[in-house]
């Protein structure tokens, strides 16, 4: 009887021994686990995946938008009547200016006998104040259009001179315009030569008639 009772004894204080102690077990079940990091490089890689799609989307938009203004430009240009109604502008008073044109592009034309001598294209100097009326105007309506100068010659050289000649006409007048203050990346160059008489070459009347110079600018 007394052996049972001291074995029961013994087995109670192994088992109050052996007991958790429950301070240590709330630390223990409170301290924080520690995250991969695997984790935030994938979030980081998707974050920059997703910039790097909207960039080359909004890249692509305006690549788009700036061919299509591009292509809707030449379109307009090979589409231009030369022989539009006539559209008188107040602040063009030179009768030597003819302006032309509708509601998608106005034509300012000038005869090149007034700009130029004779089979030259440096402008002379009584030209000047026709290309300054032209070029206040151009500011006044046109000032962020698109413009073009159409280099215009009569028959009398061959027709790669004359497609050469009219090239650098226009260049000449270009060039003037940019001086005055009209922005360069806005106007481009055009030479029709021999290729688009608005008269006959077989006289000298026709011919100077066929010598021109005609600035054209878009409407919006």
């Amino acid at each position: 009887m007394i052996l049972l009772q001291t074995f029961r004894l013994e087995v109670r204080y192994v088992a109050i021994k052996n007991k958790p102690n429950i301070k240590d077990m709330a630390e223990l079940n409170v301290q924080p686990k520690k995250r991969s990091p695997i984790l935030w490089i994938i979030l980081a890689i998707l974050g920059l995946a997703v910039l790097f799609y909207l960039f080359r989307g909004s890249e692509r938009h305006a690549t788009d938008s700036k061919a299509d203004t591009v292509a809707k430009t030449v379109a307009s240009w090979d589409k231009v009547d030369f022989n539009s109604p006539v559209t008188p502008y107040e602040e063009v008073t030179d009768q030597g200016i003819v302006v032309r044109g509708n509601d998608q592009y106005t034509i300012y034309g000038l005869g090149e006998n007034i700009l130029f001598a004779k089979d030259q294209s440096t402008i002379q100097g009584t030209g000047e104040a026709q290309l300054k009326q032209i070029s206040s105007s151009l500011k006044k309506r046109f000032k962020h259009n698109s413009i073009a100068i159409f280099g215009n010659t009569d028959a009398s050289g061959s027709a790669a001179h004359n497609q050469r000649l009219g090239a650098e006409r226009a260049k000449s007048v270009r060039n003037w315009l940019i001086k005055d203050g009209i922005d360069q990346n806005k106007i481009i160059i055009k030479s029709k030569g021999e290729t688009a008489p608005v008269a006959s070459n077989a006289t000298a009347k026709g011919q100077k008639l066929n010598r021109s110079v005609e600035i054209v600018a878009l409407a919006d």
